[in-house]
């Protein structure tokens, strides 16, 4: 309950920015990027597990916290655990899920690509924050802890303006 508050409050704030962009919806973008849930480590070995149970429980969560949005575009790295992780998400928004190679990426391509959308990006504890990091054009967030499924990162674009926030939903 607190965690919705928390994306309330977060809404609230950003709503003057959003009123004065309601002329030109092409002007808005929002992104939303997450690290995959907890995955299967059982086997040391293995370079790309599936998501364990709690894992599971916690995509399902992300597809929850994310039931009020209207996503036009979901990216998952090309790995069990955050395919799995957004699968949820993008049944509940019926649409396709574009997998990206984040050693790759053009990041001016993909704002110019995803300018006005809503986007939901999923990645991992280093390339999570990298990510962010460059749809900003800053070096704001760190790496993720190995242990941390929890981060939320919203970055909103209006314009020429940049914001960005920081949510744990647990």
């Amino acid at each position: 309950m607190k965690h919705l508050f928390l994306i309330c409050i977060t809404a609230i704030m950003l709503a003057p920015l959003v009123v004065q962009a309601q002329e030109s919806k092409d002007e808005v973008t929002t992104y939303y990027l997450i690290r995959h849930a907890e995955k299967d480590r059982s086997d040391k070995t293995n370079r790309n597990p599936h998501l364990n149970k709690k894992g599971l429980k916690r995509a399902k969560k992300w597809s929850e916290v994310f039931t009020n949005i209207d996503f036009d575009l979901i990216y998952s790295t090309d790995y069990h655990r955050t395919r799995e992780t957004a699968m949820p998400t993008v049944q509940a928004n019926k649409i396709s899920l574009d997998l990206y190679d984040p050693r790759s990426i053009n990041y001016e391509d993909f704002l110019s690509d995803t300018q006005g959308k809503t986007v939901l990006i999923v990645g991992h504890s280093n390339t999570t924050p990298l990510f962010t990091n460059k749809l900003l054009g800053d070096d704001k967030y760190d790496q993720i802890d190995d242990n941390n499924n929890a981060n939320l990162y919203i970055v909103t674009i209006i314009y020429d303006t940049k914001t960005s926030t920081l949510l744990v939903i647990d």
